[in-house]
């Protein structure tokens, strides 16, 4: 019989089928969109062509390329100082640069306006010292959003880059300098090639999140294609054009993935696995200092000081006035994350039970095809998904009189095509570090497809289950896109919260949910921290 039928593999195989299917479904529904153009729908069209759709296409273009340079300048500078350069405050820096990951987009947005505006603090001063008509440059435009972004992505580029760096170690710069380079053309023609992949790698990441991106540009009334497709739904209440805005931040989001593809599809890059980290460079005088002072710099505006501002206007508005809202908001959020967390983990973890299960080549080409399909959702918009979702089921509301678009289910299944990569990434390592012989010998004892999953796979696998849930938790937390466009009425969370008072300027009343957010997105970053000091302790 086979392989695809015997022992009960069919059940698991067409459970990862079906995983495939549920995220490749927005998809087809948006892009289909195309063929059902009204003449309503050709009216906003013109209005957007005569208007801002040009501008729409530069706005993103100009944001990708600007936050790329700043993500790789900051990830790849810091990596290699606090890996093989020794200076003043280097252990404390080599985790630190990590924190501003755990700050959403759209709250280093707002209070970074909070501070910059006319009204804020900075300008204030410098009125005060310098004089009433001291003018200072207008922060809300592109330069802004890309200071933004920057900050809070690079932490992306900079762990892959470090530990791209930390296999190095010192041994390819020592045969670079015998050779006669110094250590700058030794850093640029020899540890940034070898080190490119992960760079590279970090960089797609950043730049997915770059796209996604809804809260930091709606702060920063900054108009790309995120902000265009909320318009077209909530302003031109257009869905079908909403939907084919959607499909055109797809196509950024496709020529993305290709050109990272296709940047290392013709490299080989091989260690030699030796490393020598413990050899660093030591750095003296004015280079330490520097060192150390850039590192500061980068972690005071990146983290301490919007952590400071929070933490200020969080004390200065007071807990009384929305104190019992805020529960309410906390609650939906937390209820969200842990029913997400959980479909999205078992989801990852029957994905990387059926990539092991036995079968003939091609059995193990479909399966393997159908699991790249499912873990496709983490480069889709938030804004996107929840289109395509939303869609579908307002076509089966429409065919069979269901309620299903405004519902905590449709908000569920975005959430876990959105982040089924990220759990899946880190339950698929821990298989790989699983002993086969393990595996084999419950085979031989006749034991099933489920019963191994019960066994063996889920008790052996729970540092990496409980890893993958922390990180699909605290990510559907901070989620705005999609919350904001899918959420049911009176299911607001902590980040429409923030979404709806800084649209309204009171930065002081977003400040809660925003401290409480960044609270919560430090446990992921400690899981991370761990993860890299045990690694350093391993080499």
């Amino acid at each position: 019989m086979n392989p695809l039928f015997s022992g009960g593999n069919w059940f698991w195989r067409g459970l990862a089928f079906l995983a495939a299917a549920i995220v490749i479904f927005p998809l087809l529904i948006i892009i289909l969109q195309w063929g059902t153009v009204g003449t309503g729908e050709q009216a906003i069209w013109q209005h957007l062509f005569d208007t801002k759709l040009d501008r729409l296409a530069v706005n993103t273009l100009l944001l990708v390329f600007g936050v790329g340079i700043g993500v790789v300048l900051l990830g790849v500078s810091l990596a290699w100082l606090t890996t093989l350069c020794n200076f003043p405050g280097r252990r404390f820096f080599e985790w630190a640069m990590m924190l501003p990951l755990a700050i959403p987009g759209y709250v280093m947005a707002f209070v970074f306006l909070g501070l910059m505006n006319f009204s804020g603090p900075l300008q204030t001063f410098l009125r005060k010292h310098l004089g009433p008509e001291t003018r200072f440059p207008d922060v809300q435009g592109a330069a802004g959003v890309i200071f933004i972004l920057s900050l809070v992505l690079y932490p992306y580029v900079y762990m892959l880059a470090r530990s791209a760096f930390l296999n190095q170690g010192r041994n390819l710069m020592d045969a670079g300098r015998i050779l006669g380079l110094n250590r700058s053309q030794a850093f640029l023609k020899i540890a940034l090639p070898v080190a490119r992949p992960a760079i590279v790698a970090g960089l797609a990441l950043a730049l997915m999140e770059t796209l996604a991106d809804f809260g930091a540009v709606s702060v920063f009334n900054y108009d790309t294609f995120t902000t265009a497709i909320y318009g077209a739904w909530y302003g031109l209440f257009n869905l079908t054009v909403a939907a084919q805005l959607a499909s055109l931040l797809l196509l950024f989001v496709g020529v993305t993935l290709v050109l990272e593809k296709q940047s290392r599809s013709h490299a080989r890059y091989t260690q030699d696995g030796e490393r020598s980290n413990k050899s660093a460079y030591q750095l003296t005088g004015r280079s330490a200092l520097a060192a150390s002072v850039y590192c500061s710099v980068v972690l005071l505006i990146a983290f301490l000081v919007p952590l400071g501002q929070l933490l200020v206007w969080m004390f200065e508005a007071g807990f009384g006035e929305q104190d019992g809202r805020f529960l309410g908001f906390l609650g939906h959020t937390l209820g969200l994350g842990a029913i997400a967390g959980f479909i999205t983990v078992a989801i990852a973890l029957l994905l990387a039970f059926v990539k092991r299960l036995p079968g003939s080549a091609l059995v193990q080409r479909w399966s393997n095809f159908s699991i790249r399909i499912a873990t496709l959702g983490y480069a889709l918009p938030g804004s996107v998904l929840a289109v395509g979702i939303m869609l579908g089921f307002t076509y089966l509301d429409r065919s069979f009189g269901t309620l299903l678009g405004s519902t905590v289910l449709a908000l569920i299944i975005a959430y876990s095509c959105r982040f089924l990569a990220v759990a899946y990434a880190p339950i698929d390592s821990g298989l790989e570090q699983l002993k086969p012989s393990v595996i084999d010998a419950a085979r031989s004892l006749g034991a099933k497809p489920g019963r191994l999953l019960r066994q063996i796979y889920i008790p052996l696998l729970r540092p990496g289950l409980i890893t993958a849930f922390t990180i699909v938790f605290v990510d559907v937390m901070k989620e705005m896109p999609a919350t904001l466009i899918m959420r049911p009425f009176g299911w607001d969370t902590l980040a429409v919260r923030i979404y709806s008072m800084t649209a309204e300027g009171q930065w002081e009343r977003a400040a809660l949910p925003a401290v409480t957010l960044i609270a919560i997105g430090l446990i992921p970053v400690y899981l991370l921290i761990r993860n890299a000091r045990g690694s350093r302790q391993a080499s």
